[in-house]
């Protein structure tokens, strides 16, 4: 929800009859909002109200009902109420309940103190774009500034730059539905409830949203304008692809398996007189090269120092088997994972990752699969290596033309076949 808290749970009257929702003030607020904030208006017409008791202020669930407390509608005025229907519509619009049933599943993030915490930061990255332009902004709303934290970004940001504390004492109340989470209420209808959106439906409201704020482009702030892009050409699901290839990788055969004399293998029987080793097998070894030449910029490396310790989970957590070189037309150092925030990418050149493969090959123990992290600007080993190996590619709009400073007339050569690559970040 907005941050908006109840005075106290909505109660009956003395005579055991609850007040009635009042539907005309409800929507004389959503009118309102529909017109200060006219690409939402599909949206926001499209939900179907749901008088409850049950939910403390107003909440949202994946099918698009929009579940109402009389109690606030009595208590906050239109105004108000009108920012509290575009905040709702907003968690639908970016799929905040995919988004968070995703990010649970890859975080390992469980409970209602984990899905509170993704309320938050959902509530995070819409409420800098909900208030102001008149949308009146109730007291205590929950926004970047008031936990410190920088404005424009996402909830999958958000989340890894704050933890519950008793700072946030105060917002054990807020519950905006499954809408902003995933994790469906005891007070919601379902999939089988009645007035609830298809998916088809709801693909449907969505595109038509989109099409609202890309054909006026100048009345949108500039986060519905990159939803919009994005709804339009939707983004590959490129972080699961990359965890996907590192574990596939790791667990292919011959990646991490050694010789023991520990356990003599079972076909020592058939040769008398001799011992043979068996196959044992042990916890993959990562390499991860991280392109740090001019080509790069900050923001990819922030990125990639992020996919570092995305990549650590993907081979089990073992960040002391995962280390990450640093290169751009050379390689020095090899850095065991200890926290990707400490590690320093420094370059800023030109670009050889062929050094890059070398030094991590160089190093012992030798690595059971290198993941390499680029914009694809590099000449490639001319020999595959003797392990498996990931490529990470950053987006280049126009990577066929793609050159350097002191040739004008070099093309990069695309990714060797030997490799799996995924396209990041796009």
């Amino acid at each position: 929800m907005t941050g908006h808290e109840p005075d106290a749970p909505p109660a009956p009257d003395t005579l055991g009859t609850p007040a009635a929702l009042d539907r005309a003030k409800l929507f004389a607020a959503r009118l309102h909002a529909a017109r200060v904030r006219p690409y939402l208006a599909t949206a926001l017409f499209a939900l179907h109200v749901v008088e409850s008791r049950r939910v403390p202020t107003m909440g949202v669930d994946r099918y698009w009902r929009c579940y109402v407390s009389p109690a606030f509608v009595d208590r906050t005025p239109v105004e108000e109420l009108a920012g509290v229907w575009v905040h709702e519509v907003s968690h639908l619009l970016r799929d905040h309940h995919g988004r968070g049933d995703r990010v649970a599943r890859e975080r390992g993030l469980s409970g209602p103190a984990e899905r509170l915490r993704m309320n938050i930061a959902a509530d995070l990255e819409i409420n800098d774009d909900v208030y102001g332009e008149g949308l009146a902004r109730p007291e205590g709303v929950v926004d970047p500034e008031t936990l410190g934290l920088p404005e424009g970004q996402l909830m999958e940001d958000y989340l890894r730059q704050f933890s519950l504390g008793p700072r946030m004492s105060d917002l054990v109340w807020l519950d905006c539905g499954s809408g902003a989470d995933g994790l469906d209420r005891e007070w919601e209808l379902g999939p089988d409830g009645a007035h609830g959106l298809s998916e088809q439906e709801r693909d449907g409201v969505r595109f038509r949203v989109a099409q609202g704020i890309t054909g006026r482009p100048g009345s949108a702030p500039q986060g519905w304008r990159r939803w919009a892009d994005e709804a339009f050409h939707p983004p590959q699901p490129w972080r699961e692809l990359l965890g996907a290839a590192v574990r596939s990788a790791a667990s292919g055969p011959g990646a991490g398996e050694d010789y023991t004399y520990g356990r003599p293998a079972r076909r020592s029987a058939s040769v008398p007189g001799a011992v043979l080793p068996s196959i044992r097998r042990r916890p993959p070894r990562v390499s991860v090269i991280i392109d740090t030449s001019g080509s790069v910029s900050d923001a990819e490396l922030g990125s990639a120092l992020l996919e570092v310790a995305a990549i650590s989970r993907a081979v089990g957590g073992r960040r002391d088997l995962v280390t990450v070189v640093p290169c751009d037309a050379s390689a020095r150092f090899v850095h065991t994972l200890c926290r990707a925030e400490g590690i320093p990418l420094t370059g800023g050149g030109g670009t050889d990752l062929r050094t890059g493969f070398t030094r991590a090959l160089r190093s012992r123990p030798a690595p059971d699969v290198i993941v390499a992290l680029t914009d694809g600007q590099t000449p490639w080993p001319a020999t595959r290596p003797p392990c498996r190996t990931v490529i990470g590619l950053f987006p280049r709009r126009y990577q066929s033309h793609a050159y350097d400073e002191t040739n004008p007339e070099y093309v990069p050569d695309s990714p060797p076949a030997w490799a799996r690559v995924v396209d990041i970040g796009s």
